[in-house]
């Protein structure tokens, strides 16, 4: 059964990303459609589950993005302004519509890595 799920660690803090806004969006060439708007539970997920599951899984590009500025704000960490890093915007695509596709981020103020989880 396929399913899309999201995990943020702040790794500046050590923790779970809490209360970070995060937003799935669906991408077709120049028409981007956003799906999804979530704000972050104490583990660093979406309190819903998976962002796409079985019945809403679809072949196709995406993007999550990950309001990083305005959480570390949140977290008093005082940022240039502009900040080095504002929203991380991870395009990906779903070519296995009944695969596992879970999407992690390690992120601070000044650096992030993604990769495809399981």
């Amino acid at each position: 059964m396929g399913h899309l799920s999201t995990h943020v660690l702040d790794t500046m803090n050590g923790c779970p990303a809490a209360g970070m806004a995060v937003k799935l969006q669906r991408v077709d060439g120049q028409t981007v459609e956003t799906i999804n708007s979530f704000i972050l539970n104490a583990d660093g997920r979406n309190d819903g589950g998976a962002l796409l599951d079985a019945q809403t899984m679809a072949a196709g590009c995406y993007r999550l993005v990950f309001s990083v500025a305005p959480y570390f704000r949140a977290k008093g960490v005082q940022l240039p302004q502009p900040p080095f890093i504002d929203d991380v915007s991870l395009d990906f695509g779903i070519a296995d519509a009944t695969g596992r596709y879970h999407v992690p981020l390690l992120v601070s103020p000044w650096a992030y890595s993604t990769y495809r989880g399981s």
